[in-house]
C-alpha cells in the first residue's frame, strides 16, 4: 500500500511540475501559519469566498485588478473606512454582490476583533472559528485554513474521489499518510492531487492504472488528449 500512494504521488507530482505548476507547489510548501499578517489573512480569504463554486482559472485572471479594489488588502479597517468605494469599484469587475459583501464583512470582522486576537482564536479552534464568515463552510473552511498555512486538506470532489479510490474514508488521513511517507506537508500532497485532477478528467483511471492495470487512453474524458510517455517506466517500479 505505501509504495503504491508513493508511486502514484510521485507520479502526479512529476505530471504538475512537467505541466509547469511547480511555482504553486512551491508557494504552498512555503506557507506557514506563524507568519500569517493581516494582508495575507484578507487576500485569501477573499480568494476562497470569490472560487467558491466557480473555476479557479476565471477568478485568477480577474485577481489582481479585484484586489486594487481592495488597496491590495493592505487594512482591513482601511477597507471598512472605504466600503461603498470598495463595493462600487469592484463590482465593475465582478458582478457578484453577496460575494463582495462576504469580503467587505470579513473585513469588518477583522476590524471589530483585530487581527492578532483573531489569529489566536483562529489558532485555538480553525475549523469553527473561520465558520464564522461568509461563504466558509463545512469544505471550503479546509481551502481556506489550507491557504494560511494550516496542515490540513480541503475534502473538494477531486480529492475525495482519489482518497475512496484508495479506499480511505477521509481525505485529511488519505494525504496525511502520504505527507508522512513523503515528507511534503499535507496541504502540497493535496494541491498535487488536485492540479493533476485539473490537468487531466480520466485522473481516476490513470492513477489506477499505476496498480498494474493496463491504462487505458479515453479519447472523451482525457483532457486535451494527454498522453505520458513515461507512463510504463513508472509502473516498473511497482
Amino acid at each position: 500500500m505505501d509504495s503504491s500512494l508513493m508511486l502514484k504521488y510521485a507520479f502526479a507530482k512529476t505530471i504538475v511540475q512537467d505541466e509547469g505548476f511547480q511555482d504553486e507547489i512551491l508557494w504552498q510548501s512555503n506557507l506557514c501559519f506563524d507568519n500569517l499578517d493581516e494582508s495575507s489573512f484578507l487576500r485569501e480569504i477573499a480568494w476562497v469566498i470569490l472560487t467558491c463554486g466557480m473555476k479557479e482559472a476565471i477568478i485568477r485572471n480577474r485577481f489582481d485588478a479585484f484586489s486594487s479594489c481592495f488597496f491590495h488588502w493592505s487594512s482591513a479597517q482601511q477597507i471598512t473606512a472605504e466600503r461603498e468605494k470598495c463595493e462600487s469599484s469592484a463590482l465593475k469587475i465582478f458582478n457578484n454582490r453577496p460575494k463582495i459583501s462576504a469580503i467587505l464583512n470579513a473585513a469588518d470582522h477583522v476590524t471589530k476583533i483585530g487581527f492578532e486576537k483573531l489569529k489566536k482564536k483562529i489558532q485555538f479552534d480553525p475549523i469553527n472559528v473561520l465558520q464564522m464568515f461568509d461563504y466558509i463552510g463545512p469544505v471550503t473552511v479546509y481551502h481556506l485554513a489550507k491557504n494560511i498555512g494550516l496542515p490540513v486538506a480541503k475534502p473538494d470532489r477531486h480529492l475525495v474521489r482519489i482518497a475512496q479510490q484508495e479506499n480511505y474514508c477521509d481525505v485529511q488521513s488519505f494525504c496525511g499518510d502520504i505527507s508522512r511517507l513523503s515528507g511534503d506537508s499535507v496541504p502540497v500532497v493535496d494541491i498535487v492531487f488536485w492540479r493533476f485532477a485539473t490537468i487531466d478528467n480520466d485522473y481516476l483511471n490513470v492513477l489506477s492504472s499505476l496498480n498494474g492495470s493496463e491504462y487505458v487512453h479515453n479519447n472523451i474524458d482525457h483532457s486535451a488528449d494527454q498522453t505520458y510517455p513515461y507512463m510504463h517506466e513508472f509502473s516498473m517500479f511497482q
